[in-house]
């Protein structure tokens, strides 16, 4: 009676993404100890406190790098659509660093409003200068990639080149006027900006996790489309979620007339709904007056 489909279009993006999240993990690595030290060296609090945040990436990078390789496996007795949404946990997990590391920014910043600090201006410019290259070669890397793992991996890198672009300017404005409250002030902005993406992001991890319809993604639309399929009377109990906010599943019921060649009829749906990114589809097919027999199954 049921029908299944699926394909694998995204496997090479997936490894793709693997390959990105590491190159910017290793890179972030390598950049806070440089910047633990740098900010030994200045005696400048925000460099200090972005080598935490930074350390804070790193670890979030491992772990997301860890569920994008999880991901890339087959399915198995356990997790019957394979691995593709563990790569959500990897989101949220970073999502969850980057609120701390945001909080955290700001419990650094704002006391510094009140009584700025006087730093090595010209040691600040020059860790500033190389730390808007590294990250900035990081985001370029991740910028191409389309999950929301690779996207929450690169709001940690875009907020660390503005967090350096802010030091840098901040350092520059210091060596020349010391006016040192440009700094805690560009910082508190940085965080409040990243904070606004976090949400965003963190939106389209739960829409995922809960089985939300994917984004950009119209039941309505559905329906007459596959109405227009010959022999297609009714389409109904349509249900359809996404394992990582890329691989689409779909369930479907049509009710079809008596003498509807099935194969056929299953070949054409699924025709008109690979148009709509549905990468595994569920067709149950029943016949006119034939009762579904499932719960609030003619009501969705």
């Amino acid at each position: 009676m049921s029908g299944h489909h699926h394909h694998h279009g995204h496997s090479h993006s997936h490894t793709h993404g693997t390959e990105n999240i590491s190159t910017a993990f290793w890179l972030n690595l390598s950049f806070t100890i440089i910047e633990i030290i740098g900010g030994i060296f200045t005696n400048s609090v925000a460099i200090l406190s972005d080598a935490l945040h930074d350390l804070g990436d790193s670890l979030s990078l491992g772990l997301a790098w860890y569920f994008q390789e999880k991901s890339n496996q087959g399915r198995d007795k356990t997790y019957t659509y394979g691995y593709k949404r563990f790569s959500m946990v990897g989101a949220l997990v970073n999502s969850i660093v980057l609120v701390i590391g945001s909080v955290f920014m700001l419990t650094e910043a704002i006391p510094r409003l009140m009584n700025p600090e006087v730093s090595n201006a010209q040691g600040m410019i020059i860790l500033a200068i190389f730390g808007v290259i590294v990250n900035g070669a990081a985001v370029f890397k991740l910028k191409k990639g389309t999950s929301l793992n690779e996207r929450a991996v690169m709001l940690h890198l875009m907020e660390d080149v503005l967090g350096w672009v802010a030091v840098l300017v901040g350092a520059v404005l210091m060596y020349f006027f010391k006016w040192e409250i440009i700094d805690p002030l560009l910082s508190v902005g940085i965080t409040g900006y990243v904070l606004y993406n976090v949400y965003g992001n963190l939106k389209g991890v739960f829409r995922v996790i809960l089985q939300g319809a994917p984004e950009n993604f119209d039941i309505d639309d559905i329906k007459p489309k596959l109405k227009t399929i010959e022999g297609v009377l009714n389409i109904h109990d349509v249900h359809v979620w996404s394992m990582d906010g890329e691989f689409n599943v779909m369930t479907v019921h049509a009710v079809v007339k008596e003498n509807t060649n099935r194969a056929a009829m299953k070949k054409a749906i699924r025709h008109e709904l690979q148009h709509m990114d549905v990468e595994h589809v569920t067709i149950e097919m029943e016949y006119e007056n034939e009762d579904c027999g499932m719960e609030n199954c003619c009501e969705s």
